[in-house]
């Protein structure tokens, strides 16, 4: 079963380093990012298996350079929320 894995954090050196750490951890790819208000609030997406994807924000989580402002783990998303993500990832395959 496929998750996604959301981590939201205050900076995007703190995103890098939240993927860095999400993709260390356990067999997670990553899927796309957003930036909001001017790069202050980076959210980046994984995806894997539902216990890799918990593994990964859990250890972002505890291990980030600056704490996470929110996070989540969407096991078996609904369509419309993959609609969402694989929009996301399009416009940042575009650059």
């Amino acid at each position: 079963m496929k998750s996604l894995g959301l981590i939201e954090v205050p900076s995007v050196t703190a995103a890098v380093d939240c993927l860095d750490i999400m993709c260390k951890t356990a067999d997670v790819e990553f899927v796309t990012w957003e930036r909001k208000l001017g790069g202050r609030l980076v959210t980046v997406i994984v995806q894997g298996s539902v216990s890799a994807v918990t593994e990964a924000v859990e250890a972002a989580v505890a291990q980030a350079v600056i704490t996470p402002v929110s996070h989540a783990v969407i096991a078996n998303p609904h369509e419309e929320t993959m609609r969402i993500v694989n929009l996301s990832a399009s416009r940042m395959n575009r650059r």
